[in-house]
């Protein structure tokens, strides 16, 4: 699977999927389980990496003292919005506002994609921001309107 970053605003973000051939119902479920889990996990805080006690004390584990602390101190990291779904041919696309989340949420969502294109579906390449010129992000009602979407007149 190929990843490419294009163009980056984390309160405005496309991401993109190509897949070998055109996904079947089946198949986009699975997909549709990554991302929402993923979303899930974001909307709740997970990818906070200011608080990652558990990862750097290192492979030894047993009797860790996890301070509750580390959380409360540590600044919020929220996704705030996700959009529908949407699939033309072998694309498929979805819109975030990821919010404060912090970037290590597109490492894990890169590796579960990675998974689940060996073992799933095939995806050939992935897209995390941007536009695709033959599909406008104009056409979708997946996305909601924001400020940013008004011209002053």
């Amino acid at each position: 699977m190929i990843v490419q970053f294009r163009e980056f605003n984390p309160f405005d973000v496309w991401i993109w999927l190509k897949f070998s051939t055109v996904p079947s119902t089946h198949e986009r479920q699975y997909v549709e389980e990554v991302f929402d889990s993923w979303f899930y996990l974001g909307k709740l805080g997970g990818f906070n990496a200011e608080n990652m006690q558990v990862q750097e004390t290192g492979s030894e584990l047993s009797y860790m003292n996890y301070e509750q602390e580390g959380y409360e101190q540590s600044l919020k990291a929220l996704m705030h919005n996700m959009g529908e779904f949407e699939y033309e041919g072998t694309w498929a696309r979805c819109w975030f506002d990821l919010g404060t989340s912090d970037a290590i949420a597109l490492d894990v969502l890169i590796n579960a994609l990675s998974q689940l294109s060996q073992e799933y579906v095939v995806i050939e390449e992935l897209y995390i921001g941007g536009e695709n010129e033959d599909w406008p992000i104009e056409d979708s009602d997946s996305r909601p309107l924001s400020l940013y979407d008004y011209e002053e007149n």
